[in-house]
């Protein structure tokens, strides 16, 4: 992409004036430049400058001065408007600085595979953007950054880079562990396509011809024919058409081919991992995530534990999950931060509790210095006859405890997802659940794969429900780290396969994602199980139409044991002061 000449001119927005310079240059140090837009209110009074990055294209990201905010279900949400609010950035005092990585929108360079550009660590494009941001007559060398979701992410790589000029982040929404980003307990999610491509709901990258799959870089064409025969034989995408296309014509979905070539985790994945890449953060960071997807609640948390900085905080906001487009939520707190770090204006944020959570049920606020910020027990709640869930376990063994089941045909001869459930009794006093916990599943399938969801919710004496957490597990992946895992944190390593023996019973030990709920007096826990998700139901429909994970593409009997010999059952965190 060749450069474009920076124009400038001046528009109203709101009754504010904002001069935009468009199209600047920003050279990296490998001589790319990459071409950014900024947006302040005066351009001979300095300030400090917030910089969102992502391959989104930041013409799209300029919607925010035209467009309402949309939240979903409307048709007009599009994911990839997430820069943050232009006009109110301007407002507050600073300059917002959207810049388009290499290989994408204006930019110069290449962009092969997933955050990685051409060879070059995007943090340290990031770093050679926000020096040269720092650098400009119209910054006072105070440097920021904005966004949600990929937005969010770029800003812990560029910080793990430390460029000088960069004195703070808050982090909305971001993705850190890159594998759980793509695969939830080894079970694919659609969701980054729609991301990359450009799909239910989403623009997707604003693509050059810069980018390019890092798979076909670094394999010769025979191995990648090996090894595309090897994924077209697992029956989940011989049954999925997208998957299938995809694989036989990669150079049309460059990136998602390469996510959809490594299924299983390793050192693809962690070579520039944020998550590792945290423990070099040493600025005031203030990570935020709203509940109701589990793998990004369950990655922030991490992220945020790993952070060494001095000044840190942790905010988990409330149910639904997904945030206006465009993004627009939690700039009050970011303002405040950014005040403080930025401005050096005293307003006591530093002084605040670490650790923020909202609490489902009781829709109050609880504070601490980490998560869970109360003190918890796990306890365990037993799978039982008549599809019920209690604190005593089963007594009777497998011959008079008949096991539970269900046969799963492949969703391509039926639209029918098969789903067990197991509920408690109506709660006679609150109970408070916070932290992470283990669906302890024993099982046999008549095939050698399978995938496990949990889905937990509250339900209210009306019928009422509210998704409380969720847990996922590849059945061929079930291995567990025995050093990393502990009582109600169980952890896999996701790294190998191991098939499944057909009809041997097999412990399954599911990471059920953290939460922070309150299940109020005469509601009740109900768990779901299945190996498929409903395509829609009251949680899907608040999500984009490909938030969902790749469907199970052979047809599979799963036997549930929960008797005295194999106590199925759930162990989560509850609150000690309510036990």
């Amino acid at each position: 992409m060749t450069a474009r000449e920076t124009t400038q001119r001046t528009i109203d927005a709101g009754g504010r004036k904002i001069t935009v310079l468009k199209d600047l240059g920003v050279p990296t140090r490998d001589g790319v430049v990459l071409a950014a837009d900024a947006y302040t209110e005066d351009l001979d009074a300095p300030r400090p400058a917030l910089v969102a990055l992502s391959p989104y294209g930041k013409e799209l990201q300029a919607l925010a001065l035209t467009m309402p905010p949309q939240r979903r279900p409307s048709p007009m949400w599009d994911g990839c408007i997430e820069a943050g609010d232009i006009a109110r950035v301007v407002a507050e005092g600073y300059v917002h600085v959207i810049g388009d990585l290499r290989g994408s929108g204006y930019s110069e360079g290449e962009h092969i595979g997933n955050y990685n550009a051409g060879g070059v660590p995007l943090g340290q494009d990031a770093y050679d953007f926000i020096e040269w941001v720092a650098a400009q007559p119209w910054c006072d060398g105070n440097v920021g950054m904005i966004g949600i979701s990929y937005f969010g992410s770029m800003q812990v790589l560029a910080a793990a880079e430390r460029p000088p000029s960069l004195k703070a982040i808050f982090v909305s929404g971001g993705h850190y562990d890159f594998y759980e980003t793509t695969y939830h307990g080894g079970v694919m999610w659609l969701m980054p396509r729609a991301a990359r491509e450009g799909r239910g709901g989403d623009s997707g990258w604003a693509f050059t011809d810069g980018v390019r799959s890092r798979m076909l870089e670094t394999y010769s064409a025979e191995e990648i024919e090996v090894r595309v025969a090897e994924r077209l034989a697992d029956p989940d995408v011989q049954a999925w058409p997208n998957l299938f296309h995809t694989l036989h014509y990669p150079t049309n979905h460059e990136a998602w081919f390469d996510i959809v070539m490594n299924d299983v985790d390793g050192e693809w994945y962690e070579e520039r991992n944020p998550v590792n890449l945290a423990e070099n953060i040493d600025i005031p960071v203030w990570l935020q995530i709203d509940q109701g997807r589990g793998w990004t609640l369950d990655g922030t948390i991490e992220c945020f534990d790993r952070i060494p900085a001095a000044h840190k905080k942790l905010t988990i906001g409330p149910y639904p999950p997904m945030q206006s487009r465009p993004l627009i939520e939690e700039h009050d707190k970011m303002f405040r931060w950014y005040d403080k770090w930025l401005k050096g204006i005293d307003n006591g944020v530093d002084d605040e509790p670490a650790v923020s959570v909202f609490v489902e049920g009781t829709r109050e606020y609880v504070v601490g210095d980490a998560f869970p910020p109360k003190p918890v027990e796990h306890r365990e709640l037993f799978l039982r006859p008549r599809r019920s869930l209690s604190f005593e376990p089963e007594t009777m063994g497998p011959e008079f405890a008949a096991p539970d089941g269900f046969f799963q045909a492949p969703l391509t001869v039926t639209d029918r997802v098969e789903i067990l459930s197991w509920s408690t009794a109506a709660f006679e006093e609150p109970a408070t659940l916070m932290g992470t916990g283990a669906f302890h599943l024993f099982a046999s399938i008549d095939q050698d794969d399978t995938n496990w969801i949990m889905r937990m919710w509250d339900e209210g004496p009306g019928g009422q429900r509210q998704l409380l957490t969720t847990a996922y597990l590849k059945a061929s992946m079930r291995e567990l780290d025995p050093e990393a895992s502990t009582v109600g944190s169980p952890v896999h390593p996701l790294t190998r396969k191991v098939p499944v023996t057909p009809g041997a019973i097999e412990e399954y030990v599911l990471r059920v994602y953290p939460m922070a709920a309150t299940i109020l007096t005469g509601h009740r826990i109900v768990v779901e199980l299945s190996c498929n998700e409903p395509m829609v139901d009251a949680h899907n429909s608040l999500l984009p139409p490909d938030a969902f994970h790749v469907p199970v593409g052979r047809p599979v009997q799963h036997t549930i044991y929960r008797d005295a010999e194999h106590p199925s059952r759930l162990v989560l965190p509850f609150t000690t002061d309510e036990v």
